[in-house]
């Protein structure tokens, strides 16, 4: 998807951060952008910026894990702007904590937005893009915690873990359909994930076994993983790039190459130091195709 003027879109967890940004450079490039968030004050604020900026925008309160209210939106949707072209399944909170010390109530707050949203998203705007049949392009944020994991996130690796999946097997599905599926997978931005994770908490699923990653008294904006974090604009206009070459994978951050060549090599460790069978690749078939991943690494490397 090359022209995006005049596509209409769609970002979810829009009223700052990644998806404000992202929303911002479809703006840019012409698109008509919905801007959807919990947060009513916040994504009106953020829909009127982007008036300001770019001359069009709407706003809509939305929750994701409602999928009543995902049907709504949609119909909204199509009656202001038209059918959307472009979904970006982007919003999501943050978990920091001991995995064996997260609560039920913490796991049903972090995949019931993060992933349940997603998934929602998918089920509602899909089946109406495929309806229409004009192509499209969908983008899921996920994070690097869901190419690789570490201590202390074990609740959101999973949710981000499973956006990788949910994202890849997608975009194998749609393809023959001209819709193209991209899954974001950011390291560190410039934001405020943590608090409008706290700010959204249902008071119903207040118990929590999460700790603090920055210590009381610090200001976030004297860490140092805050003060070399990407903005959220630079995030948005690779995003806008992925969007245009169909990209599968959308990485920020080069520096996590030595990460995923550290779990590549973990995973060919583990493998049976044993010879490989003909027959059960011919019965496996598919499943064991590489083409849908080559296909990427035949691309040019995005620059800039």
């Amino acid at each position: 998807m090359i022209d995006l003027a005049g596509k209409v879109a769609l970002v979810t967890g829009a009223a700052s951060g990644i998806g404000l940004g992202i929303a911002r450079a479809l703006a840019g490039a012409g698109a008509r952008v919905a801007v959807a968030d919990v947060r009513a004050r916040e994504v009106s604020a953020a829909a009127a910026a982007l008036v300001a900026e770019r001359g069009m925008a709407l706003a809509l309160e939305l929750d994701v894990t409602d999928r009543r209210a995902w049907t709504r939106a949609a119909e909204h949707i199509e009656r202001t702007l038209g059918p959307v072209d472009i979904l970006c399944s982007n919003a999501g909170v943050n978990f920091f904590g001991p995995t064996q010390t997260a609560t039920y109530e913490d796991w049903d707050f972090c995949l019931g937005v993060n992933l349940g949203g997603a998934v929602n998203a998918v089920r509602t705007l899909v089946p109406r893009m495929l309806a229409r049949g004009g192509g499209g392009h969908i983008v899921i944020t996920a994070s690097v915690s869901g190419l690789y994991a570490s201590g202390g996130s074990g609740v959101y690796n999973t949710s981000k873990f499973a956006l990788v999946g949910l994202a890849e097997s997608l975009r194998a599905d749609l393809a023959p359909h001209r819709i193209g599926v991209s899954v974001l997978c950011p390291g560190p931005v410039k934001s405020e994930l943590f608090e409008s994770s706290a700010a959204v908490r249902p008071a119903a699923l207040a118990a929590t076994g999460a700790i603090a990653l920055i210590p009381p008294g610090t200001a976030r904006e004297d860490t140092p993983i805050f003060k070399t974090a990407l903005t959220p604009e630079e995030v948005g206009r690779q995003v806008l790039r992925g969007i245009r070459r169909n990209d599968m994978h959308i990485l920020t951050h080069p520096e996590v190459r030595q990460v995923l060549e550290a779990r590549a090599a973990a995973l060919r460790a583990a493998l049976p130091d044993e010879p490989v069978d003909p027959e059960r690749i011919a019965a496996t078939g598919r499943l064991l195709d590489t083409s849908f991943y080559l296909a990427e690494t035949a691309k040019p490397p995005p620059r800039g």
